[in-house]
């Protein structure tokens, strides 16, 4: 039987520096609940908003895959690689950190804000050579589907992670039905809705909730609501 863990939009820890207001899934900076440090290898899942022309500045990072999901307005990142691209809503952002790398990242508009989610995963290869790589994807093939975002193999839609991990992405209409199959034994599956309202099992999901599912090969979904949601595919690391 699927084994769940639920974290409500509600019971997130939060951060409201003026600047940024970010909400952490999981422990992060300030944050702290030992109960919520990861899910497997997914490790911080934050749910940020940039004022206008602000932004983290340059800071390091390592033995980390870093991905970036604009949700609205436009981010500019820069890096020790070289690297200066913008992505906007659309657009998925990956960096290897692996031995080591430097970036920023700031909202590219100076009128609005830019709301974009930060992901990290554990990798399961260390001190690799530091990548950056961004993708635009078709938009219409989330349309009452999951599209996939990431994996581990770079010959495979989407950006491509040191990990075997899988994301996808779907836009669906009221009443949808649809079926998510683990692409490898024994990983999980994080859900998180961006909008709308979703059915897992006997759980009811509104916007911004989360939640972790063990222990099952196949599992249905209902959309109680048009909605957009997230789904990350990660192996259940224990530490």
């Amino acid at each position: 039987m699927p084994e769940f863990i639920l974290h409500t939009a509600a019971s997130r820890g939060k951060a409201d520096h003026g600047w940024l207001l970010s909400y952490h899934t999981f422990s992060f900076a300030n944050y702290y609940d030992e109960d919520r440090i990861h899910f497997g290898a997914l490790r911080v899942l934050n749910d940020d908003k940039v004022a206008p022309g602000m932004g983290f500045g340059t800071h390091p990072h390592q033995n980390m895959e870093i991905i970036s999901i604009p949700l609205s307005g436009d981010l500019e990142h820069k890096d020790s690689l070289g690297t200066t691209a913008v992505i906007s809503t659309g657009d998925i952002q990956v960096m290897s950190a692996g031995s080591g790398i430097m970036h920023s990242e700031y909202n590219k508009n100076k009128e609005k804000e830019v709301c974009f989610l930060q992901i990290w995963v554990i990798p399961n290869q260390m001190n690799v050579t530091p990548r950056y790589d961004q993708i635009t994807i078709d938009e219409e093939q989330s349309k009452n589907a999951l599209q996939q975002l990431l994996s581990p193999n770079k010959e495979d839609a989407g950006v491509w992670i040191h990990q075997d991990a899988w994301f996808h992405f779907g836009n669906f209409s009221k009443d949808s039905e649809f079926a998510y199959t683990l692409k490898k034994e024994g990983n999980g599956l994080y859900v998180f809705l961006l909008s709308g309202t979703l059915m897992v099992d006997t759980f009811t999901l509104s916007a911004r909730d989360g939640i972790g599912i063990t222990e099952f090969e196949k599992l249905d979904f209902k959309a109680s609501s048009d909605l957009s949601v997230l789904l990350m595919e990660v192996p259940m690391l224990k530490f």
